[in-house]
């Protein structure tokens, strides 16, 4: 038999599952692809049902391809901060509300900072309420939707939703809770009581342990449902982008992770709590880290939305953008069409085309794109860098790495060495990393730089640095002149849409 650990991640756009023998080598992969549901301007949800259905599809799949497979712990993950609000039997109440690409809280956050203060909530949580918070989404239901708020009684995000349906135990890790502001004490890794009390408190709080750390053993009802054997450990499990994090060793003190994927996401690590008003200050995954963490709204979805308006597939459009050449010949793109998370905190921001002429190609818009998110990564990386962040070292994960264009660009626009790992597949291989650690002998647990080692590094051109501060200066100026008019469109956007 050949000992193996299997990672599953539930992500905006799939689920992902991994079959990873001990030395880390993925024996077998399988993924099952969703779309999430967007019933009004700002609504970002899923039915958490499907999360069970494709874990279930997927273990299927790789243990019957696989029968000599002995499975020694199972990993999850998932993308989050989500809301899942359940009733006393496990039964969704409503749809899972996502994460920071989910605007509706706005009122809830005013309400909110208003009743408790920014300072304090900052004091307390390490960061101020925005669209990623998920305690504000907790007291929307309970505003908005008040038959499903009294039916709630449990707390789950897709990894704990999963660990719950896998094992009976109701967990939540320290990370997922650190970003359930302002319900969450990150200093004295609790949950703040008199703040769950005022906003939660006819909901069960779930118990807090570690990313890694086993929440329980499969149940023979989980084991009939799954295929894995009853008994086998599982981890508790933590949000995609840490344990994408995890999968390329980018959660040391001093280490930058960039995970590009249908959104983009970045997490720097470290041993202080650095607190700033346009970045998420959260617990780290592994006891006595920190982190501060951005994320962009839409990054692959973007370049996936014009790949849909033009009706090419991505190798023509890669190739059109490289022709294009440094600067798109002449456009620049706000990248904010799903609204922005970090720096800005802008919901109400929108994507802008800049400079568009007749000439322009559709190689142009997609180079023009790909340099908007690169710009992005560039504002929040400053804004964490002016916070006190010490970034040492970038690694890039996900899929976007598979293709040279676009890490070459992050990298020119930056001024950024990145280091691509050998396994790129992400979050649900660290997922299986972190469960084979768990179950591992003393002493003898698996080094993540022995299973994925560092196999690519992308230098900036140095030459383009002065080329991308300029269009950097125009990034951060055609934001703050279009705003007055893209809030009024946005404005208007929402009342078309619920009129």
């Amino acid at each position: 038999m050949m000992r193996c650990t299997l990672g599953v991640d539930v992500g905006t756009s799939s689920t992902k599952g991994v079959l990873v023998a001990e030395g880390g080598e993925i024996v077998a992969s399988a993924t099952r692809a969703h779309e999430v549901d967007r019933p009004h301007a700002g609504w970002v949800e899923m039915d958490a049902r499907v999360w069970w259905d494709e874990f279930t599809g997927i273990t299927g799949e790789l243990i019957s391809a696989h029968p000599d497979a002995q499975i020694v712990a199972v990993g999850v993950s998932g993308m989050g901060p989500c809301v899942l609000l359940a009733d006393e039997n496990d039964e969704p109440v409503r749809a899972a509300i996502l994460y920071g690409v989910d605007t509706r809280s706005g009122a809830q956050i005013q309400r909110m900072t208003d009743e408790l203060g920014a300072e304090e909530i900052t004091r307390v949580g390490g960061s101020t309420l925005t669209s990623q918070a998920a305690g504000a989404k907790i007291a929307w239901v309970s505003d908005e939707e008040p038959e499903a708020w009294r039916r709630a009684r449990r707390l789950f995000m897709p990894a704990s939703w999963l660990a719950r349906r896998l094992t009976g135990a109701y967990v939540l890790d320290h990370q997922s809770a650190s970003q359930t502001s302002p319900l969450y004490d990150i200093e004295g890794e609790s949950w703040y009581e008199p703040w769950w009390q005022r906003y939660a408190g006819s909901i069960e709080q779930p118990r807090l342990t570690w990313a890694g750390d086993i929440a329980g053993e499969v149940t023979a009802e989980a084991a009939a449902g799954t295929g894995i054997p009853e008994g086998t450990p599982v981890i508790t499990g933590t949000i995609d982008a840490w344990t994408e994090a995890v999968s390329v060793g980018a959660h040391e003190v001093g280490d930058l992770m960039l995970m590009y994927g249908t959104t983009m996401f970045l997490v720097s690590t470290g041993e202080d709590t650095l607190r700033t008003p346009s970045m998420w200050t959260t617990a780290g995954a592994f006891p006595g880290t920190r982190n501060l963490a951005g994320g962009l709204s839409t990054s692959g979805a973007l370049t996936a939305w014009l790949k849909g308006l033009t009706g090419a597939d991505y190798p023509d459009l890669l190739a059109d953008a490289e022709a294009s050449g440094p600067g798109a010949n002449g456009l620049l793109v706000l990248p904010y069409f799903a609204g922005e998370r970090t720096p800005i905190q802008d919901p109400d921001a929108r994507g802008v085309v800049a400079g568009l002429t007749l000439a322009h190609t559709r190689g142009d818009l997609y180079r023009a794109a790909l340099e908007a998110t690169a710009l992005g990564v560039r504002h929040n990386v400053e804004t964490m860098r002016a916070a006190g962040a010490d970034i040492r070292r970038i690694v890039a994960v996900g899929g976007g790495t598979q293709g040279r264009l676009w890490l070459q660009v992050v990298s020119d626009v930056t001024g950024l060495v990145q280091q691509v790992p050998q396994t790129t597949i992400g979050a649900s291989y660290g997922a299986a990393f972190l469960a084979a650690t768990a179950v591992a002998d003393t002493g003898s647990a698996p080094v993540i730089t022995d299973w994925n080692p560092v196999t690519a590094t992308i230098e900036p051109d140095l030459n383009l640095r002065e080329f991308y501060d300029t269009l950097f200066d125009r990034y951060l100026r055609l934001y703050e002149g279009s705003k007055g008019v893209v809030h009024e469109l946005a404005a208007e956007q929402r009342g078309r849409r619920h009129g």
